[in-house]
């Protein structure tokens, strides 16, 4: 398989970057479900949050150089069997993909540097609390945060269907060129 996209498939680098992101939503947003719901007694009640924080900044860095690699490699072009309806859908709904994901985690970053804080990254080092103090800043990010992620994960999961649906039904190469296969 090639590094890069060709005009017919996916290179693996946008392979990797697309389907370790998706792991990476849906576990951060397992993980969030889960650690809210924690008592005040449980082992993970810090360990959670600090986790969750920790790889919500790596995928940030990974989405920033994913955005870069759509420069340095562009996408193949859509297939020339999708309708006008399905160009615009398409490219819509990645975009809406793309900017809820990164709405997403400003807003967690909002949340966790509104005391003036900054976060510790798996202890490794530390992001600055650049902005903090806003009035009500955690509640209101908190609320974006959540609807928000409810948003990408609904969104994703329609993502993944329309993948399906062109594969299973429409019989097209769009799941298989994310596959790193030819169209």
């Amino acid at each position: 398989m090639q590094l890069r996209n060709s005009s017919s498939r996916y290179g693996w680098v946008s392979i990797f970057l697309h389907w370790g992101v998706a792991l990476a939503v849906f576990g951060l947003f397992a993980l969030g479900l889960w650690m809210v719901g924690l008592d005040y007694y449980s082992s993970w009640r810090k360990e959670a949050p600090d986790l969750h924080k920790s790889i919500g900044l790596t995928l940030f860095a990974i989405m920033l150089l994913r955005v870069l690699w759509r420069f340095i490699s562009p996408t193949p072009p859509p297939l020339q069997s999708y309708n006008r309806m399905t160009r615009l859908g398409a490219k819509l709904g990645h975009s809406f993909l793309y900017l809820s994901l990164f709405a997403v985690m400003i807003a967690g970053y909002l949340i966790s540097t509104a005391d003036g804080v900054g976060i510790p990254v798996f202890g490794l080092f530390e992001i600055p609390a650049l902005i903090s103090g806003l009035p009500d800043q955690a509640d209101i990010a908190g609320a974006i945060h959540l609807y928000l992620a409810w948003a990408l994960v609904i969104l994703s999961g329609l993502h993944a269907l329309a993948a399906l649906k062109h594969h299973f039904i429409d019989r097209d190469a769009t799941l298989a060129r994310m596959l790193g296969r030819k169209a």
